[in-house]
């Protein structure tokens, strides 16, 4: 008998749970080439919510010097202008650019300090991306954009120190053919680190500029708690009009909920119109239809009603800067 073996990171085994819990109703159902490049910050320029790549050869280590003309590497793509986190399968979050094209990091160059060691060829196949131009959607803290100097005097973009890229054989926008070439390349999360296989969750708690950790659903969509709501008694004041607004979050499995979540926390509560919805500290939760990507927080603090909700269940009433 022939053996398969397949690589991969291993998801730990999480005991099914059933989704009971008393909320105070009985209706309630619980459910390279050696330089020093130079640092500065991004976006001093002019200018919706994958699959594995497999490397022919490890792109990526390639040597030589990229040429350029007026400070841009040979083969460097448009700026990538207002930058936006996209949920990618099973890598969660991912940054692209204004197209939706997916950003990468190479694990040969370094953050501290900043370095990029593709070049020449490898330059060709992940064409560095222009800092010029670049600004922070509301998921990636504006402090984690920087650029830095390459070899050939073009300005790269880093995202927390990382330089980053694109890669030649994405084609369209939500395209990550690039993760895992060559075990170098990995798509980049919102906080510079690789964005990396996970098992899918209902529940997760995702890192906000403004707000810290917070729980989002399981297309990364900020969850919401609503202060006409409440927990004892059972009172939904969210009906109606208000639902065209607010959705109800669909229930979660508590064996698909992300390893920093308690899962005596997530709970399902039945509507009066029959719908049930995913409670959080036997409060019922809400994502908001202004949210467009992950990281989106445009419902906090909604007519002082609405409030996004910490990983430990509790509202979060701290506004966004500015």
């Amino acid at each position: 008998m022939i053996t398969r073996r397949r690589a991969g990171l291993a998801a730990a085994a999480v005991a099914t749970l059933a989704l009971t819990a008393a909320c105070g109703s009985s209706d309630n159902q619980s459910n390279g080439i050696p330089t020093t490049d130079t640092v500065q910050p991004a976006g001093q320029g002019t200018s919706d919510y994958g699959s594995s790549g497999s490397s022919q050869g490890d792109e990526g280590a390639y040597g030589g010097q990229a040429g350029g003309e007026d400070g841009k590497a040979a083969g460097a793509g448009p700026s990538a202008g207002k930058l936006a986190l996209r949920q990618a399968t099973e890598l969660g979050p991912v940054v692209t650019d204004s197209k939706g094209m997916t950003l990468y990091r190479f694990d040969k160059d370094t953050a501290k300090p900043p370095k990029s060691n593709c070049s020449g060829a490898c330059a060709t196949t992940w064409p560095p991306v222009p800092s010029d131009g670049a600004t922070a959607p509301a998921g990636i803290a504006k402090s984690d954009l920087g650029s830095v100097t390459r070899a050939d005097g073009s300005k790269q973009l880093t995202i927390a120190g990382w330089p980053a890229y694109r890669y030649a054989k994405d084609t369209k926008a939500g395209d990550t053919k690039g993760q895992g070439v060559g075990g170098t390349w990995n798509a980049l999360a919102a906080d510079g680190k690789k964005a990396t296989a996970q098992p899918a969750t209902d529940v997760s708690v995702l890192s906000q500029p403004d707000l810290g950790e917070i729980l989002v659903d399981g297309k990364s969509r900020t969850l919401y708690r609503f202060n006409k709501d409440s927990a004892w008694p059972m009172k939904f004041g969210c009906n109606d009009a208000c639902l065209d607004t607010w959705k109800p979050a669909k229930p979660a499995d508590r064996s698909k909920l992300s390893e920093d979540i308690p899962a005596k926390l997530i709970t399902t509560v039945t509507r009066p119109d029959g719908v049930r919805q995913l409670a959080v500290d036997c409060w019922p939760v809400y994502w908001f239809t202004g949210d467009k990507e992950p990281g989106d927080i445009n419902g906090q603090g909604k007519m002082g009603l609405w409030f996004a909700v910490s990983k430990d269940g509790k509202k979060i009433t701290s506004t966004p800067a500015g």
